[in-house]
């Protein structure tokens, strides 16, 4: 049984960047996961967090509406209710809007003149993306 908190679609919506930064760093690790109980976060954040501030922390963002759980025998484990994929589209938008005046190829461009030297692999792909994006008419 999964355990969703009563809060709006658009809480479930929500960034990580309007996360406190330790809250980040849990979401982030259950995506790692993909389901994780309170123990096994915080054995990967590492001894400075206590397993009751991780417990508060898991508690908080559930009522963030940002991770639910599941009771498995006498474990919770915490899924994301966000798919990762739909956050990070979230997030490129909110930067791309607020950093290059809503231009993706704006921001396409400054990232490949950050990225150094590209493998064929990887130069490829962006070729590939380019080519549907023009059958696709965009």
């Amino acid at each position: 049984m999964i355990k969703k908190s009563s809060t709006s679609a658009a809480a479930e919506t929500r960034g990580l960047e309007d996360l406190a930064p330790r809250e980040r760093q849990v979401v982030e690790c259950v995506y790692r996961l993909r389901e994780a109980t309170a123990s096994q976060i915080q054995e990967e954040l590492g001894p400075d967090l206590s397993n009751s501030a991780v417990r508060a922390m898991l508690a908080r963002l559930e009522v963030k509406g940002v991770l639910q759980h599941r009771v498995d025998g006498q474990r919770y484990l915490y899924s994301a209710v966000t798919p990762q994929e739909k956050v990070r589209e979230s997030a490129l938008q909110k930067l791309v809007g607020t950093f290059f005046n809503n231009s993706k190829a704006s921001a396409a461009t400054a990232l490949l003149g950050m990225s150094g030297e590209l493998s064929s692999k990887e130069l490829d792909g962006l070729e590939a993306m380019i080519a549907k994006a023009r059958k696709e008419g965009r």
